[in-house]
This record gives structure tokens, sequence and C-alpha cells, in this order.
């Protein structure tokens, strides 16, 4: 495992660390199973674990809490918050009011008295940068979060938050979570080179690509992951963008062949290799999923693996994006 500083804090972490979003409902994972998969991303040299309060409502929150008790100084711990946590109005977003009542949540669900890593899960545009960084500065020198960063910002948010922070003497996002993978690469082009601008440590999201690379995907078989289950419209074929990603897999299935790697080697170097990524979050479901990811651990790719296929910058599946910014959903935001 290779060991990376997160941002300029200092802070070391794991080039591969644990995802929890499988904990609980969405992947039907109980407490012994998450227990396992942690002890063994632990063994592993994992020392990042990354949830959610939105996560199954909450339940994996419960689950890591449980699983990390008694060696929660070893963890370097992070969660999010912004996403709705019920039908409540105000029980989402980045106001002061709802983060520290939701960071206590999480805190109470976790069982610790702080996290190290407080993400907003999702720009709210309904709330001002000033807001959000107050109440975060206020948590933090609360001693409730170490350090707090974004989740799946627009590249020009990023640096509005930045320029924020400094205009009003607060402390500042220090990380970024964006979706990265072989087959979405357009943060490339303006998110990456913006975080290193700043200096953000960056933890990128479904570097599997939801599935398509972990080689349980290929021409001529059905597809049947648990992702595909719940999310069909993402894996049918007849769609455009799901038949460009299908044949770039089989493309990158040679690449990997030639190399001597599994898919899943493939598909975690590949972003761990970019200079601008601290860490890449893999989310196993079990013990098996995970012992595989692990094995990616210490892959170098070489140069010519690394631009196979898909160009720098592309997106196979650009409407799958979660950092469009909103005019370009809302016709009415572009017109007068």
């Amino acid at each position: 495992m290779q060991y990376r500083t997160l941002g300029r804090t200092g802070v070391q972490v794991s080039s591969l660390a644990l995802g929890a979003m499988n904990f609980g409902k969405i992947g039907r994972t109980t407490q012994d199973e998450a227990t396992a998969i942690v002890d063994a991303a632990l063994d592993g040299g994992i020392n990042l674990i990354d949830t959610a309060d939105m996560y199954s409502d909450g339940e994996s929150e419960e689950l890591v809490g449980k699983a990390i008790a008694g060696r929660r100084d070893d963890i370097v711990l992070a969660t999010k918050a912004g996403m709705p946590m019920g039908d409540e109005h105000n029980h989402q977003g980045s106001s002061r009011r709802w983060l520290i009542t939701e960071l206590d949540n999480s805190l109470r669900r976790l069982g610790v008295d702080h996290v190290d890593l407080y993400q907003i899960h999702r720009w709210d545009p309904s709330t001002s940068d000033e807001e959000t960084l107050s109440a975060l500065t206020d948590l933090q020198r609360a001693g409730k979060i170490r350090y707090f960063g974004s989740s799946t910002f627009p590249a020009y948010r990023i640096v509005q938050a930045q320029w924020a922070a400094r205009d009003n003497h607060l402390s500042r996002y220090v990380t970024e979570q964006p979706s990265y993978s072989i087959l979405q690469r357009g943060i490339e082009t303006h998110v990456l080179p913006v975080t290193e601008q700043y200096g953000l440590g960056v933890l990128v999201w479904s570097p599997l690509a939801s599935g398509w690379l972990s080689g349980a995907i290929r021409e001529g078989q059905e597809i049947t992951t648990s992702r595909s289950t719940f999310m069909p419209q993402r894996f049918d074929t007849t769609v455009p963008s799901n038949r460009a990603r299908l044949d770039a897999v089989e493309q990158l299935a040679k690449v990997a062949d030639e190399a001597g790697l599994t898919m899943i080697q493939l598909a975690l170097g590949f972003v761990t290799a970019h200079p601008a990524v601290t860490s890449a979050l893999i989310g196993p479901r079990t013990l098996d999923h995970l012992h595989s990811q692990l094995a990616a651990a210490d892959t170098v790719l070489s140069a010519d693996v690394l631009d196979a296929i898909v160009a720098p910058g592309t997106d196979l599946a650009a409407h799958e994006k979660y950092d469009t910014p909103p005019a370009l959903l809302d016709p009415a935001l572009r017109r007068r």
C-alpha cells in the first residue's frame, strides 16, 4: 500500500480508501460482514474510511462506528452531509442550521466525538459559501471536525469557495471528492487542474465506473451486477452511451490482459496514477470484492496503457455527471 499526503494537511492516507456506501441496506451488508470488511481493509494497509449520513439512511455510519470501536485513533474517518435526510425541507443542504444538527447526528451514529474530514456532499446553490464555511469553521474550532472538504463540486465552485474563505478569513476546503474512472475522465479538464492549483487532496469515487470496470461486464454476457438491478438504465446496452462503454471495456480488457493485469488492477491503477489524486475510494460489498481490489494497491501502469482507448478529458456518459452547472440542466436558467 502506498501512502500520500492529504492535500496540505500533513495527514498521511492510503492510496486506496474504504468507501462504506454499500454498508447496510444498499448493499445488504450486515454488521458482521461490515466489520469483517473493515478488519481486512485495515490489515491490508487502508487507513481512510469514508461514509455519509444518507448512505442507507444513516445505517452505514452506524455499522462503521461499531466496526471501528476501540481503534478510532488509527483511522482517518470521513463522512458527508448535505443530501436529503427524509422529507423535511430543512433536513438537507449546507446551511449552518442543518450542518450543526446533522454533524451531531453523524457523531452519534458513528459513536465518536469527532471526524477527521467532514464533506459537503453536493454543492448547494441555495446557500452562500460564507454561510457554509462559517459553520464549518466553527465546528472545526469546537473540535468536532479536524478538516472539511467538498464533494462533486464544479471547478468554478471550488475556486469560488477558496476565494470566499480567503476574503472572509475562514478555514477552507482542503479536499474534493469527484467521480473519476477510465470511462469518465472529464474532471481532467477543469477539476483536477484546480485542485492541484489550490493544493487540495482528491478522493475519487466510482473508480470502477459502477461495475463497468470490475471484469463482470463483458460483451455477450448478461449483466447481473448488484448496481444493474436498481439502476438498469445505466446498463442498457441499447443506449448509445452504454454501448460506447461496453466497446471501451472490451478494448480495455485486451489492454489489461496484455499487461498481465485484472480489469480491477487496470482501473484502480489508472486513477491513482494521476498526480492530483490522493486516494481511490473502493466500495466492496463482500470480502471477495475487497481482496480483488486490494490486489491493485501497488499497481503501476506504463504510459502507453494510461491513455489507451478513452481520450484524456472525455466522459463516455456525460449525462451521468453530478457536477453539471444548474443552468445546463434547467432551461429557465438560460433565459432572461
